[in-house]
């Protein structure tokens, strides 16, 4: 992977993925994201499995928010058009601000080696002072939108810490 992680480096995130397997052996996109990220130095507050089910996805990502002292929360999974890719409504029910620029991002991103990238519905957003963001269910895709948008986070959370541009 190919970004700028070193702005990752005091940020606690969450990582939840959300698939029908329910079972940490079958979750391979984020159990590798999740592992990348410890193995980089970055702080995983969590990492967890949710099944598809958009009540499911609120109340695991409500509960996060209130028990966990996140930064960031990386959503997994559920971003495209199947019958049970519900992670970005749930996502819509859960944040108090959208921040469509990143989503662009990703996709913009993404689609320099796929145009299928522009077909992923992932958001992302903020409730309270942490970030949401809706990523692909596969590991390559996941991984590539989390190096489009790295250098963003540091800077997005600083500013909805107050302090500043």
């Amino acid at each position: 992977m190919r970004h700028d992680l070193d702005s990752f480096k005091d940020i606690k995130i969450g990582v939840l993925t959300v698939s029908d397997s329910r079972t940490f052996d079958n979750d391979f996109s984020g159990k590798s994201i999740a592992a990348f990220l410890k193995n980089e130095g970055y702080e995983v507050v969590f990492y967890e499995i949710v099944s598809d089910e958009s009540s499911q996805i609120i109340d695991k990502l409500n509960s996060a928010l209130k028990e966990k002292k996140t930064d960031l929360i990386l959503t997994v999974g559920g971003t495209g058009f199947g019958p049970r890719d519900n992670t970005p409504e749930a996502t819509l029910k859960v944040v108090e601000r959208v921040i469509p620029g990143l989503s662009e991002c990703i996709r913009a991103e993404g689609a320099k080696k796929t145009k299928a990238a522009y077909l992923s519905r992932g958001v992302a957003g903020i409730k309270g002072q942490t970030i949401i963001v809706n990523l692909p269910g596969s590991l390559k895709g996941a991984e590539e939108s989390i190096g489009a948008i790295s250098g963003l986070i540091t800077h997005a959370i600083a500013m909805i810490k107050g302090e500043g541009h």
